[in-house]
């Protein structure tokens, strides 16, 4: 994909092809996560929401449109799915692993940008989410939607 050089760049999420796109990722990658020994207890009980959920939260993390917000609750939804989980550095490695051997397989675009970007919110939110799954975490429920794009400074929270 190529970008005119404007004063708006386009979002991560319209980058990645929109949310059929994310959603063909997640849903590859979830293929993976089911049969890996190392993850597949973490998400035995999956219920059949979780990968469009996931698709959802990405897409709107992005800066694509907030339906997950809208449908699901919003970010506090998501650290909620996470408590007393006590996910492991092992499987959030893991996890990262099969998130991009999936994103390379399902033509996601691969361009050092896009990939630095995505790579800087996978590494940035697995880790929250390794430390919100400890037994005894009490996660800050009322922080916004975090918003990602292509490096701008100011934190995933903070409007630009």
């Amino acid at each position: 994909m190529t970008e005119e050089k404007t004063n708006n760049p386009l979002s991560l999420y319209d980058w990645a092809g929109g949310l059929k796109a994310i959603e063909k990722w997640i849903t590859r990658f979830y293929d993976k996560v089911v049969k890996d020994p190392l993850l597949e207890l973490l998400f035995k009980d999956m219920d059949k929401e979780h990968q469009k959920s996931v698709a959802l939260f990405l897409a709107e993390v992005f800066g694509g449109p907030q339906e997950y917000t809208k449908k699901r609750g919003g970010h506090a939804t998501m650290l909620r799915h996470h408590l007393d989980k006590g996910i492991s550095e092992k499987q959030r490695k893991r996890w990262v692993d099969l998130l991009l051997e999936s994103a390379d397989e399902v033509g996601m675009p691969d361009d050092p940008e896009f990939r630095s970007a995505i790579v800087s919110y996978i590494e940035w939110g697995t880790r929250l989410a390794v430390i919100n799954s400890q037994p005894g975490q009490n996660p800050e429920l009322d922080d916004p939607m975090p918003k990602w794009g292509w490096g701008e400074v100011g934190g995933p929270y903070q409007e630009n």
